[in-house]
């Protein structure tokens, strides 16, 4: 008896009846009948030669041999469990989860992800938004692309391109006030602001104004949203002039949708960062390196053929 094999069907059984106290409560979590409990058991017990469980009016409490052996049962649970999740991940196809704020999902993500698609078919992207992303946030994501300025992110963070804007607004638009002749007169049209805090972490028209320098206060015209995709609709409906962020807002000045109307103000130390997660997966490091390179290709920037107008030097 004493080197026969035991049926491993016990293993959770016991464990459960272990870790929970109780014959009863074991048979609730497992979806068993109590008497299926201890005559799992009682079979165990004649298995041993020994009593596992000390039995009293109060109910059961664990024997000295059968804490040793709960110890060996639990110990044997968490590791086959952990082997099934694993087994399982290999069965599944790979999935990267990328944090971002909206703007970056929405025109610069979202437009490109079929081309990594096409490269790497076998990787699922789960594209993360919030309005609120933080670069100084703890996510717990695989990968995040994310706002700020060189000092809000680690030594493993890359750039993905700097901060550069623009005054935008659609063709129909600066044609009706005349833009593209005297962009000095957008001081006294309505503008689009992008909602933040008392102190922006990115560039608003004060900021513009103040670098061109143009003197302006903002108007009763004037619109702030909450979400910079709002804020680009809006520019595309003629509701006034937006900032445009290069690098997001590249494809409306490519087709047309939206002209540059004024010089770009940039900074160098702030912008768009790729900021790895803790160990990353091969799949992870894929999807870090193909943004990496397309960024490069497409990196964004003034558009060309547009010169800083008299008056904005």
């Amino acid at each position: 008896m004493a080197d026969r094999r035991l049926d491993l069907g016990w293993v959770r059984v016991f464990d459960a009846v272990g870790r929970l106290g109780s014959l009863t409560a074991a048979a609730q979590e497992l979806g068993l009948s109590q008497p299926a409990v201890s005559y799992t058991v009682r079979v165990l017990e004649e298995q041993l030669g020994t009593a596992l469980l000390e039995r009293g009016h109060r109910g059961s409490t664990l024997s000295p041999a059968g804490e040793r052996l709960h110890r060996a049962a639990s110990a044997a649970v968490a590791e086959l469990d952990a082997g099934a999740r694993a087994i399982r991940r290999m069965s599944r196809r790979p999935v990267v989860r990328l944090f971002t704020d909206y703007g970056f999902a929405s025109f610069w993500m979202m437009p490109r992800v079929a081309q990594f698609r096409r490269v790497h078919p076998e990787t699922e992207v789960h594209i993360i938004a919030s309005a609120a992303a933080d670069p100084g946030a703890d996510e717990a994501e695989d990968v995040a692309v994310l706002f700020g300025t060189r000092s809000d992110f680690g030594a493993g963070a890359i750039q993905l391109f700097e901060e550069c804007v623009y005054p935008v607004c659609s063709p129909q638009f600066a044609a009706r006030h005349g833009l593209l002749d005297a962009p000095r007169l957008l001081a006294n049209l309505p503008l689009l602001h992008l909602e933040s805090t008392p102190q922006p972490r990115w560039f608003s028209w004060r900021d513009w104004f103040a670098a061109m320098p143009v003197t302006r206060e903002a108007g009763p015209s004037d619109l702030s949203l909450n979400t910079y995709g709002l804020v680009v609709q809006a520019a595309i409906a003629d509701q006034g002039v937006a900032l445009g962020w290069a690098g997001l807002i590249d494809g409306a000045i490519a087709d047309g949708t939206l002209v540059a109307v004024g010089p770009p103000l940039s900074r160098g130390d702030s912008g768009y960062w790729v900021k790895p997660g803790p160990e990353p997966s091969a799949p992870v490091q894929d999807l870090i390196n193909w943004i990496i390179q397309r960024g490069g290709v497409d990196r964004g920037g003034f558009p060309e053929g547009l010169t800083l107008p008299s008056g904005f030097t």
